[in-house]
């Protein structure tokens, strides 16, 4: 697969005249054109492997992957795996999964902890320097002592332990000899300033944590603030490419460069993608996942990218609302509806046509029997085309019976004038198959429609009446006897309101969970064509005048199961047209 988004620069040159530009591909070529860094470019993907990859990932993997492909250089995976205690090989195999997924491959595939004798060996150095220091305050006393935004932090008590004292500590950390939260390793920068990043930060805390690459090796492992630009360094990074919430981490990511007189790989943000309706905070969906609010990170309701995998999502589509969303700096939300219209315009060419009935009420045909010369049970196959947008996706033959099941709002007892479907003397057209007339209909007790009556012209079949007579209404439809049950998924958002942070700022803050959408999914059986029994999990798939659906990994053929990936109207495509 390849997933060839963004704008194309020509190796070895600026960027082509006439083509779409934005600032970080513009400050690769100013990097080449200057001298400051020579080919080939070399990007990174550099997830923490502690949950799954979401939507927001999509765009960084766009904009690291596409933009060395753009230079002709080379992406390198590296996972960030300096925090044990929640960090698993399942993440790791996932995230491959999901990268694999977005048509990208990477050139290397690294590990923040191949480079931990290394980073060690760094920390060593600052701290001969004097730029760096054993510190023994616990936790909260480093966060007391930091000071605010408005007032200036107040210096450890240890940060002028002599630098001999502080590798013989560092020593001892490393082998073992104190307990967790003992001590930490910080920086030794400047406790006034402005950037709360550079007030001594942790580089080193000490975790009793077996990690799932070292094992045991080590019980002391670096923060990401020191580990990323090291890592960066050592892979010859030239682009470190990061969402706008590093912006403020420069500065230190820079130091750290600087002190140490290492490769100078540049650091350079992007606004994140933040779509209306979605939370991507790893925190609150670990929270779903645990609470069981949801039945996975692969739950169809999930912006993960497994879960949007599993409810239908086309990895083009996601990489073409990137696209069109572009690279700035603002912050700014995407509406849920622009990421569902790439959905629809991407599904539209690619799925196959299937008919079903969600809710169904049975039409029986009363002329049947007359006309296949008394037997009731007679079957005609009729032509139906899979896919209108794609000729080569040919045509398939769908039994037509005396009983059909058509959608229970495509009948009305007492319809209005402008109620195009069936009713009492009302005639439409069965999509693909014959024009029938209702003649009758029964109910319960309580008024619901049991059975509908009809005949049908059999000069009809196909769908055109010879004598030019013209139905305004077209209904899908199933034969009842070779319907088969399926459980069909309806999802919506998993969030109600547009901010589903929505009082997390508030005093006290209200919890997120208020915001859950109740009615996220709703289950239906429902009675589909026998094509559907031999459909497999994860292929794309239209019901016909309702939705897009995906089969869902938990589908037999003795229990069909399918996702409802998104509906086929489109307000965003309705909305962007000129007036």
């Amino acid at each position: 697969m390849s997933a060839n988004t963004g704008n194309t620069y020509a190796a070895g040159t600026e960027a082509n005249e006439g083509m779409k530009k934005d600032f970080v591909r513009e400050a690769v070529a100013a990097d080449l054109q200057s001298g400051r860094f020579e080919r080939p470019v070399i990007t990174r993907f550099p997830p923490e492997p502690n949950g799954y990859l979401h939507i927001g990932h999509a765009k960084a993997n766009s904009i690291s992957f596409g933009i060395a492909r753009d230079f002709g250089g080379q992406t390198n995976l590296r996972f960030d795996d300096t925090n044990p205690a929640k960090e698993e090989q399942e993440y790791i195999d996932a995230i491959k999964r999901d990268i694999a997924w977005l048509g990208y491959k990477w050139d290397r595939e690294c590990y923040a902890s191949d480079y931990f004798p290394q980073l060690y060996d760094w920390a060593c150095a600052l701290i001969r320097k004097g730029l760096a220091y054993v510190d023994e305050q616990s936790a909260e006393q480093i966060r007391e002592t930091r000071g605010t935004l408005n007032k200036p932090g107040t210096p450890s008590p240890f940060r002028d332990r002599p630098p001999e004292e502080s590798l013989l500590l560092f020593e001892r950390m490393k082998n073992g000899e104190f307990e967790d939260g003992k001590m930490v390793v910080r920086a030794k920068i400047d406790m006034a300033s402005p950037n709360m990043n550079l007030r001594d930060p942790v580089m080193y805390r000490i975790m009793h944590q077996h990690h799932p690459r070292t094992g045991n090796d080590w019980c002391i492992y670096p923060t990401y603030d020191y580990a990323h630009g090291q890592s960066d360094s050592i892979e010859k990074i030239t682009h470190s490419l990061c969402s706008i919430e590093f912006e403020n981490h420069r500065p230190l990511y820079e130091w750290f460069i600087e002190k140490l007189e290492i490769f100078p790989s540049r650091q350079i943000e992007f606004s994140r993608l933040d779509l209306t309706y979605v939370l991507t905070s790893k925190r609150k969906l670990r929270a779903l996942v645990e609470e069981g609010v949801v039945s996975g990170w692969d739950d169809p309701r999930m912006p993960t990218l497994s879960g949007m995998r599993r409810r239908g999502y086309a990895p083009e589509a996601l990489l073409s609302l990137c696209d069109e969303v572009g690279i700035t700096k603002f912050k700014s939300k995407t509406e849920y509806a622009l990421l569902e219209h790439h959905q629809r315009q991407r599904l539209n060419k690619i799925a196959q046509r299937r008919m079903a009935v969600l809710d169904p009420v049975k039409v029986v045909i009363t002329n049947w029997a007359d006309e296949h010369g008394g037997d009731a049970g007679a079957v005609e196959m009729v032509e139906a085309v899979n896919n209108p947008e794609d000729e080569a996706a040919g045509t398939r033959e769908v039994p037509f019976s005396g009983e059909l099941f058509i959608e229970r709002d495509d009948f009305m007892a007492d319809p209005p004038k402008k109620f195009f479907r069936l009713g009492p003397g009302r005639e439409v057209r069965l999509r693909y198959g014959f024009f029938i007339t209702c003649t009758g209909f029964e109910t319960d007790d309580a008024g619901n429609v049991t059975k509908i009556e009809a005949t049908y012209d059999p000069a009809t079949r196909g769908g055109d009446a010879p004598d030019g007579r013209k139905v305004k209404g077209t209904l899908h439809w199933v034969s009842a006897a070779h319907a088969l049950d399926a459980e069909v998924r309806l999802y919506e958002q998993l969030f109600a309101t547009e901010d589903p942070s929505e009082g997390d700022d508030e005093d006290p803050p209200r919890n997120w969970r208020t915001n859950l959408n109740p009615e996220s999914v709703k289950v239906v059986t429902a009675k589909v064509e026998p094509a559907l029994r031999d459909a497999e999990p994860g292929v794309p798939l239209q019901f016909e005048r309702h939705a897009y659906v995906t089969v869902d990994l938990d589908h037999t053929a003795e229990r069909p199961v399918f996702n409802r990936t998104v509906t086929l109207k489109d307000s965003w495509g309705k909305r962007s047209k000129p007036a």
